[in-house]
């Protein structure tokens, strides 16, 4: 039975917002952030952000970011954090941290490997990890890896989680230093261009179908991103990628990195690390 309250006419409710909620099967019920999946991966998050927070890092790295605070030059934060990072994680002393030889390749593996393999095939083992990363902080579901990742018992789903695995084992605690990495960049932002809540970003596409759309309303449409995409800042970069464009709004608190922190680790120009859920995107030539 509808309660009074429920009909009263003044009421906000999800039959009054015409855009469709992000998909149970896009989403875990758990995270590790400050806002639960359903709400920062929805378009009411994309149109009014807010800060997200993922636990214990403000804690843990007090002590770097109180030091980042007294720096005014952007490189030498810059370098500030890579020190803190391979000092926090004992990157340039692997013995300190329980290494030995026979594990001497995956000694190698830490944060800028995992953003420099991205660049170069975001499909795979780096791949996996950033995209495991923010289905563990986030709670986003990545939707495709190499392939579509529909069923979670199929064997696209079982090579995802392989990757994964294989990217993340033996390793200097990766996703405790991605932690680090995008708490870092939503600093920069906010000593950098504090006033500013969205970047306009683009994709290039060929077909609106390589995307899972929730709603169209003309050229205007929801979609469905994968848990994390490149985006770049510049439309001409974006019409080298196919004949469509996407031009999307994508507020600072969901970029996890971009080319300008760390000039020359990414190869795209202006490319930024997006971090998926429903968007409203426009669709340009």
């Amino acid at each position: 039975m509808t309660s009074a309250t429920d009909a009263a006419a003044d009421v906000c409710r999800t039959s009054d917002n015409p855009a469709p909620s992000l998909p149970a099967w896009a989403r875990l019920p758990i995270n590790r952030c400050n806002l639960p999946a359903v709400i920062l991966g929805s378009v009411t998050f994309q149109k009014h952000p807010t800060a997200l927070l993922l636990d214990g890092v403000a804690e843990l790295q007090a002590k770097l970011f109180a030091l980042l605070d007294e720096e005014d030059d952007p490189a030498e934060r810059a370098r500030l954090f890579k020190e803190g990072v391979a000092a926090h994680f004992c990157l340039d002393r692997p013995e300190e941290a329980g290494f030995d030889g026979h594990a001497s390749q995956r000694v190698k593996a830490n944060w800028l490997r995992l953003l420099r393999g991205w660049s170069f095939d975001a499909d795979g083992r780096e791949g996996a990890v950033l995209k495991g990363w923010v289905e563990s902080r986030f709670g986003l579901v990545p939707r495709f890896h190499g392939e579509p990742l529909r069923d979670f018992e199929g064997p696209a789903w079982r090579r995802y989680e392989e990757m994964r695995a294989a990217g993340l084992y033996g390793a200097h605690a990766l996703e405790a230093q991605l932690d680090l990495l995008y708490a870092w960049c939503q600093y920069e932002f906010r000593r950098r261009q504090p006033r500013t809540s969205h970047l306009a970003l683009y994709r290039g596409i060929n077909r609106i179908d390589e995307h899972e759309v929730l709603a169209r309303e003309g050229r205007r449409q929801i979609v469905l991103f994968n848990n994390l995409s490149s985006f770049t800042a510049s439309r001409e970069r974006a019409g080298e990628f196919g004949d469509y464009i996407l031009a999307v709004d994508v507020p600072v608190a969901k970029i996890l990195y971009y080319c300008d922190l760390l000039p020359g680790v990414l190869q795209g120009e202006g490319e930024h690390l997006v971090i998926g859920g429903a968007y409203e995107i426009e669709i340009r030539r």
